[in-house]
């Protein structure tokens, strides 16, 4: 563990997805990185691929990439809107949407079991705060305009 901020959260996030991976693929069969595409779509639906791609961090082509095979498997529908040139779509079909339920229900209920848990009893961690906290800090810092490279420097 480091006494950086920045790598400690970095060393979080990758826990928590490390697990919630396991999680997911164990109880069913999916990756978390196949869970979070359909959970932000979810939150979005319907979205376009530029729309997603934005919500998920990535590029419009690596959305795109996906679709196909999302459709293929019965996860996502893919529609083309009229009159909108090639735009299209996407929503959850009852599978995903069903997906997204029960085990965002389980992953949640597995974390926040983890912050009750005895061994954090000396330093107590209030759930509802650190969410509120979290939500806080994402949304300041998306609103910060981003370093250019000269600003980097050291």
């Amino acid at each position: 563990m480091s006494d950086r901020l920045t790598f400690t959260l970095h060393e979080l996030l990758a826990e928590i997805d490390a697990f919630a991976d396991t999680a997911l693929q164990q109880g069913y069969g999916v990756t978390y990185n196949h869970f979070q595409f359909l959970a932000v779509l979810y939150d979005a639906e319907p979205a376009d691929m530029t729309t997603l791609a934005h919500c998920l961090g990535v590029t419009k082509a690596a959305v795109s990439k996906r679709v196909p095979a999302l459709v293929a498997d019965g996860w996502i529908t893919a529609t083309s809107q009229p009159g909108a040139g090639r735009s299209i779509l996407l929503s959850l079909t009852p599978k995903s949407t069903a997906l997204v339920h029960d085990a965002g229900a389980v992953l949640d209920e597995a974390f926040a079991e983890m912050l009750t848990h005895p061994a954090l009893a000396d330093d107590p961690i209030d759930a509802p705060r650190l969410n509120a906290q979290l939500v806080a800090l994402t949304a300041f810092i998306r609103g910060q305009p981003r370093p250019t490279h000269q600003e980097n420097r050291a």
